[in-house]
């Protein structure tokens, strides 16, 4: 009969880890998304001037070539505020 093999010991003892708080893993998540939000807001702060100062030569160049009037104008700006609401 072949001799019984033996399992190595492990060093120490298991000692079970502590659970993790239902709180600290929710502050982490927050943490999370609030640094996601905030690098959002920078993209927009960015973005933004850039997107307003296009619109802007739009309205020249439709004002300029005569493809709308000024009021044309006031009142598709006032349709975009309506919608935003």
């Amino acid at each position: 009969m072949p001799p019984k093999r033996k399992v190595p010991r492990k060093s120490g003892r298991n000692r079970p880890t502590g659970q993790k708080r239902k709180g600290a893993a929710t502050k982490s998540g927050e943490a999370g998304i609030t640094r996601r939000l905030q690098d959002l807001v920078e993209r927009i702060d960015v973005v933004l001037p850039e997107v307003a100062a296009r619109v802007a030569a739009l309205e020249h160049l439709l004002l300029d070539l005569k493809l709308c009037t000024p009021g044309d104008l006031r009142s598709a700006r006032e349709f975009v505020r309506i919608q935003e609401e």
